[in-house]
């Protein structure tokens, strides 16, 4: 079915309106995508001694971040996902967090230096993270367009400023990532195997890695931070997982929303709340 049919059953069947409780979960899971900040949950966080964090990264703390952020994500994608039992049940996000605050109790300890030690830790941690998330949701962990769709939330959580300019920031870093997720999930389905090395998968990866990399740059430079330590490290941390925990909570719960309305019904209606938004933030700016 075409997107132009699939729209137009949903417009003209049943469905043509969201449930109330199902406006309820696309309105919180538009303030996740849209207006959550990984820098602003640092500042709040650790305190104000990051409150720059975001606003500036020197070129050589990208460029560690950058090479660190792309092993982590290789790494993740091999191990994260095995251990999940597919059975449907609630996510444990507090698990999470606290195997992510005691690893960056460790990378805060050491610094900056650490980074390529702890992130690939993080990171699978993370990724394990938001695949329960998933399974929470609905979804088929063991379906590689799933294990994708996983990783595509490292991107939706360390988007850029142009991205947040866009008409719609969310599904505008979907578009981009989208076609490189269909080639990669058709070559797996292919292969029948997780293969790292594949070029669609290489690709995919390198493309999440240049926008989860500034997060991760975020993420570092508040660690360095000499005063924070060991416990400022485990604080960073938490933030960091609670923002991507947030992410994907919002982008699984529009995936499922997409599952029963269809896609093209659910971005229009997340383009009004849009919409809405802005009229909102243009009368305050106003006032």
């Amino acid at each position: 079915m075409t997107g132009h049919s699939a729209l137009a059953t949903v417009e003209t069947g049943p469905s043509s309106r969201l449930e109330p409780t199902d406006l309820a979960v696309l309105r919180e899971s538009f303030d996740r995508l849209e207006h959550e900040s990984l820098a602003a949950r640092l500042t709040g966080m650790v305190g104000k001694q990051v409150e720059l964090v975001g606003s500036y990264i020197p070129e050589k703390a990208r460029k560690v971040a950058e090479r660190a952020t792309a092993l982590a994500l290789d790494a993740a994608m091999k191990v994260a996902l095995r251990s999940l039992d597919p059975a449907q049940k609630p996510s444990s996000n507090l698990f999470h967090k606290s195997l992510a605050t005691a690893s960056g109790a460790a990378g805060g300890a050491f610094g900056f230096a650490a980074l390529p030690i702890e992130l690939p830790v993080s990171t699978t941690l993370i990724l394990r993270s938001i695949a329960d998330i998933a399974r929470a949701e609905g979804e088929d962990i063991h379906d590689p367009a799933t294990a994708l769709a996983c990783m595509e939330v490292f991107a939706l959580g360390g988007r850029t400023e142009v991205d947040d300019h866009m008409e719609s920031g969310y599904f505008a870093v979907r578009a981009v990532l989208a076609q490189s997720i269909s080639e990669a999930t058709k070559y797996l389905l292919h292969r029948k195997v997780a293969d790292q090395a594949a070029p669609a998968v290489v690709k995919l990866i390198a493309q999440i890695a240049a926008r989860f990399g500034i997060a991760v740059s975020q993420k570092a430079l508040a660690q360095a931070i000499p005063v924070l330590g060991a416990v400022g490290g485990a604080a960073v941390n938490y933030a960091f997982i609670e923002h991507f925990q947030s992410i994907a909570r919002g982008h699984f719960a529009v995936r499922r929303l997409e599952r029963v309305y269809g896609q093209d019904f659910i971005r229009a209606e997340y383009e009004r709340l849009k919409v809405e938004d802005d009229a909102r933030a243009a009368k305050a700016k106003a006032i």
